[in-house]
């Protein structure tokens, strides 16, 4: 490993924080799908250090003017593979682009599906009850029970069974149980969600750097996004705020090589329940935060703050927006105020973390000579 490369990446997903529509969002219905732009138009946002680190440098953006001299470097990211989901845009940081989009069912599953499902699983359900299954914009079977009446251990069960039926034609990026307690009027999730993904190919960043003898450090629903595959280590996290606790736990610890953390409430609470003003206060949350990530930082580290997808609050439906992602890197003594451009991939990213460490990647183009030395 050169000498001025860093001895540790930290990358940060902010799930679902667009920023402006790509060229071919109205192919994906999308098109003025914007979710940092409308967030920051809908009042005056309070994000400092996102904003001195050169997020209003990427573009304009209202109440966030450009800085003369940011402290990071900055740019932004199209989503180079078919799809914009959560799957498909993290395996793209690590190198893997998608030609074929994972499958959606805005109509419901096939009654084939469900037939096979029901019917192995028929027994089950007249002891306990029928689990409620459905899915959404996104490419995924979601299994949700209440945990009083199907326990966690046989809810995981059933979706094990359901991602050995889903595969071929139907193999979706996710299946997820989604387990829920309380009453009629009042029913709530629970914080034992489990995703089962698709694995993922083995030419990826993950296993690329766990192999190489490198840390690979997950923090939140990361290592379930690529079934482990490469994970060295998997610190849980079921909200923004622990995974935050996290990722300044993991830059404590003595590690050389990835810390990965995705912070999923951008996402899950704010952008599909279309919440703009809880959006807004979770990036003034995040921002808030900032600092203590900062102070865990070593000199020899380095942050990437990026996105997966756009999930527009003030948008129509609730489905993710095909989006340009931000890219925010910064570093004690990596160079600051590079304007990183628009990148072609967000595998420009994974491409990057394994150029540091002396690594071949193919796909992507990597920034890291842009960014080396003050």
């Amino acid at each position: 490993m050169a000498n001025d490369s860093f001895n540790r990446i930290t990358l940060i997903v902010l799930d679902g924080a667009g920023i402006g529509a790509m060229p071919d969002a109205a192919d994906w219905g999308d098109a003025g799908s914007d979710t940092f732009g409308h967030i920051c138009e809908s009042r005056q946002l309070h994000l400092p250090n996102l904003q001195s680190l050169g997020l209003g440098n990427i573009r304009p953006l209202s109440g966030m003017p450009a800085v003369e001299r940011p402290r990071g470097s900055y740019g932004k990211c199209a989503l180079k593979s078919n799809g914009k989901d959560t799957t498909t845009g993290h395996w793209e940081m690590a190198g893997i682009i998608l030609e074929r989009a994972f499958p959606t069912y805005p109509n419901g599953f096939p009654q084939s599906i469900i037939d096979q499902f029901i019917k192995e699983l028929g027994e089950e359900h007249v002891k306990t009850g029928k689990p409620i299954v459905y899915t959404s914009a996104d490419s995924v079977f979601q299994v949700a029970a209440h945990e009083k009446i199907i326990p966690l251990k046989r809810l995981y069960e059933i979706c094990e069974t359901a991602r050995d039926i889903l595969r071929g034609e139907h193999e979706v990026g996710r299946v997820i149980a989604r387990p829920f307690l309380g009453a009629p009027g009042s029913f709530y999730r629970t914080e034992n969600r489990h995703d089962y993904a698709v694995p993922p190919p083995r030419e990826n960043l993950l296993p690329l750097l766990s192999q190489n003898g490198l840390d690979v450090v997950c923090v939140g629903k990361i290592a379930s996004i690529y079934d482990s595959t490469g994970v060295t280590q998997d610190l849980t996290a079921k909200n923004n705020g622990q995974s935050i606790d996290q990722t300044i736990r993991a830059l404590h610890e003595n590690t050389r090589g990835l810390v990965f953390s995705n912070l999923v409430d951008f996402d899950m609470l704010y952008g599909h329940r279309r919440d703009t003003e809880g959006y807004a206060r979770a990036l003034e949350h995040f921002d808030a935060r900032w600092p203590g990530i900062e102070t865990a930082m070593r000199e020899d580290d380095l942050v990437m703050i990026t996105a997966d997808h756009g999930n527009d609050p003030t948008f129509r439906g609730t489905d993710h927006t095909r989006e340009f992602a931000p890219l925010i890197v910064f570093g004690k003594r990596a160079k600051p105020g590079v304007n990183l451009g628009t990148r072609s991939s967000l595998a420009d990213i994974g491409k990057t973390i394994a150029d540091n460490f002396g690594l071949h990647l193919p796909a992507g183009y990597g920034f890291l000579t842009d960014i080396i030395g003050n």
